[in-house]
């Protein structure tokens, strides 16, 4: 049987979201390949091998699965959320373009509920209207980048979703965030802390953006902060479909 690679999104932590398609590709691998704490999401069986490793080595990770399934292997590489959000498809395409001898690979994306919009959903529809999403690691492009893009994102009212906003090796970085938000955006806009969505960790806070902390953020949190026109209806948030009007007309879906 000829060999092939798909990647796959687990989505954001219940087992239940985790689509039926990425259920069956995991039920033919041979080989799961991935960051440890994925890796250990799926269930071991007989003639599955998992190969579980450490941050920061996705190009190494995405070249050991090319090359497994050239041996004939079914490879699935898992990614957290979805696996073309700031994960593992970019890089399986980064490796492939620098390794041509795998150019004919039978490859597959399988989409996942990412974390943006689980955290989404539970607070109701904060990214009811354009928006946009932005990792705020520095470990693979410069701050100076980072900080360029929340402003023009900003300026241009757009809700905003924020991946990997605090860690321990970057705790300062999430407070300049804020800082620059509060430059550019009024007081009270929403802003929304969700914590280890649909698991039994999780942690939903809502506060206006005077009242957010860097240390309400930590890399198992997505923030997601409104746009101008975000507001609370009891204990839902949400974002208008349009920019002036918020009142529904008869007959619009």
């Amino acid at each position: 049987m000829s060999g092939w690679v798909t990647v796959a999104g687990l989505g954001p932590g219940a087992e239940d979201l985790i689509t039926p398609e990425v259920q069956a590709a995991l039920a033919e691998a041979t080989d799961i390949v991935g960051y440890i704490p994925y890796v250990a999401r799926v269930p071991p069986r007989e003639g599955l091998t998992l190969h579980a490793s450490d941050n920061r080595v996705e190009l190494d990770r995405a070249l050991q699965a090319l090359e497994m399934a050239s041996e004939g292997r079914r490879v699935v590489i898992v990614s957290s959320g979805d696996p073309g959000v700031f994960a593992m498809a970019s890089a399986l395409f980064e490796r492939l373009e620098t390794a041509p001898e795998f150019a004919e690979t039978d490859i597959r994306i399988l989409p996942g509920i990412t974390a943006m919009l689980a955290a989404a959903a539970r607070a109701g529809a904060p990214l009811g209207h354009d928006f946009c999403a932005i990792n705020l690691s520095d470990n693979l492009k410069p701050f100076e980048l980072i900080e360029r893009r929340l402003r023009h994102a900003a300026r241009g009212d757009f809700a905003m979703a924020f991946y990997n906003p605090r860690s321990k090796s970057r705790p300062h970085q999430f407070a300049r965030v804020l800082e620059i938000l509060r430059e550019e955006c009024e007081a009270g806009r929403v802003i929304l802390f969700a914590r280890a969505v649909s698991t039994p960790e999780e942690k939903i806070t809502v506060v206006p953006l005077s009242e957010a902390r860097p240390e309400m953020a930590d890399m198992r949190t997505v923030v997601l902060v409104g746009n101008a026109s975000t507001r609370r209806v009891g204990r839902w948030v949400y974002t208008p479909r349009g920019t002036v009007s918020t009142t529904v007309s008869a007959g619009t879906a």
